[in-house]
């Protein structure tokens, strides 16, 4: 077989990619020596900014089946019949750790899907629990702080931690599920995702429901125990990685199960919580799960940095029928996330192959950093809006209807919410041999911390249930 030629970036033919150019046997390299320069920078310039959070993670492409009917609550094209096929992208993650962390730490995973609808991108960005720390977008860079390295030590603190979580009472249901035998998975296959937010769907005659949206995974849940993820860590950084591409390789292509929970409009103004809040549930009794379908991970990009590493998830990213809600960490994220990614990958990010609609793209953004597609130049006179010259103009018939919310205007922020009741509800359903394991842990995450931070902590514990602060207190030995 024919060997390709090798070229530099410009096209040129490369004669020998061995050796620098030289004045002679022994003399210095030459700066005439072009190709090693564009060699020594392009290498320079390999490595990109790694995501602030979820840096460390792992991702596939697939396909999510439309398999039961839910046109009665949302107009969206993806769900439009019975049986359509959607391709996809996923990438799993964890939160704190950097890109080289190891996968089996414990850590909340991020759960990011990527659907290439007929409409445009929708994006799915949540994470493997149905809660969160915090329920304000504005606490939200101190947390990431405290899981992160301290400034003088460089290296993770416990202490910042529960300091700031005991300081943090709606951390507490999060905390208790990080904390509890679901806080490390044994695979990304292995763990339920959630949209966690609260977004809204709307169907063709403009009625509104509040949703909730449930990864189930089909191949069962399965965790490690501390001891078994530091076995696993000493054997290998990348579980996670060999298991997903390992899986897909050998044709064990994993499915979850996808469900939504439903809110009519109006039960906002009257539910016993905040449905907006994002470290509550919806209880399942009142609001259960509905079918809508399955998606399977079926293939391994041809180039992980292409396609997972390029790879732009944002809650911005949704399609007619679907929208958002007064979730005010949803609505921090709707800027954060895509401004993120201009930051990391540059301005046209969402032109790189993984965030590239299938649909046709119209827009009239101008020029920037690696401008590399031309949507203008069927028709270069229409550049602006509004035009005479048949540029691309709104669609009406698409537009979201009003968003009507009665009451109190606290009712959506209030800082005087039960934190402690579903905290404890969580902790009352673990079995003793759980709540062993949940104390334990704890007590080994408290290594250093001092003891007026310990104290505050155990104080919302009791809150939410008695048993509980007892139970961190006697593994703490106090």
């Amino acid at each position: 077989m024919k060997k390709k030629k090798l070229t530099t970036t410009g096209g040129a033919p490369l004669v020998n990619n061995q050796n620098s150019i030289t004045a002679g046997n022994r003399g210095p390299v030459l700066m005439q020596d072009y190709q090693l320069l564009e060699k020594l920078a392009h290498q320079n310039r390999e490595r990109i900014p790694e995501r602030v959070v979820h840096a460390k993670g792992w991702g596939a492409q697939g396909t999510f089946t439309v398999t039961e009917d839910i046109t009665k609550y949302t107009c969206a094209d993806i769900f439009s019949k019975v049986g359509r096929k959607t391709p996809m992208l996923a990438r799993f993650s964890t939160v704190a750790g950097e890109a080289g962390a190891a996968d089996a730490e414990r850590d909340v995973r991020g759960f990011a899907l990527k659907f290439y609808t007929q409409e445009g991108n929708w994006d799915m960005v949540g994470n493997n629990t149905p809660v969160f720390f915090v329920r304000d977008g504005y606490k939200f860079p101190d947390f990431i702080h405290t899981q992160k390295r301290h400034p003088k030590t460089n290296l993770r603190s416990n202490t910042a931690k529960w300091d700031f979580w005991s300081k943090t009472p709606e951390s507490l249901h999060q905390v208790t599920i990080l904390m509890s035998d679901r806080g490390i998975p044994l695979t990304p296959m292995h763990m339920n995702g959630y949209g966690s937010h609260t977004y809204s769907f709307w169907n063709k005659d403009g009625e509104r429901f509040w949703v909730k949206f449930h990864f189930k995974t089909q191949q069962g849940h399965k965790h490690f125990t501390n001891e078994e993820a530091k076995k696993a860590i000493g054997e290998s950084r990348e579980t996670y990685q060999e298991a997903l591409y390992g899986a897909i390789e050998k044709g064990d292509f994993p499915k979850w199960n996808f469900y939504i929970q439903v809110m009519p409009e109006k039960d906002a103004e009257k539910t016993p919580f905040n449905p907006f809040d994002l470290t509550k549930v919806w209880p399942h009794g009142d609001y259960p799960l509905i079918k809508v379908g399955e998606f399977e991970l079926n293939k391994n990009p041809d180039n992980y940095f292409q396609m997972i590493e390029n790879a732009a998830f944002s809650p911005s990213n949704v399609v007619p029928g679907i929208g958002f809600s007064p979730d005010k960490m949803l609505q921090a994220r709707i800027f954060s996330y895509a401004d993120a990614h201009r930051y990391r990958l540059g301005t046209h990010y969402e032109s790189l192959p993984p965030n590239r609609p299938v649909s046709e793209v119209d827009h009239y953004h101008k020029d920037g950093k690696m401008r590399f597609t031309n949507n203008f130049n069927e028709n270069p006179d229409a550049y602006y809006e509004p035009n005479s010259f048949d540029g691309p103009v709104g669609d009406p018939s698409k537009a979201e209807p009003p968003l009507s919310i009665d009451g109190d205007a606290d009712r959506y922020g209030n800082e005087d919410d039960d934190d402690f009741t579903q905290a404890g509800n969580l902790f009352r359903l673990f079995d003793a041999g759980q709540k062993q394991r949940l104390f334990q842990t704890i007590a080994d995450e408290m290594e250093g911390v001092p003891k007026e931070i310990i104290e505050k902590q155990l104080a919302l514990f009791d809150k939410a249930d008695p048993e509980y602060g007892a139970g961190v207190r006697k593994a703490l030995g106090m």
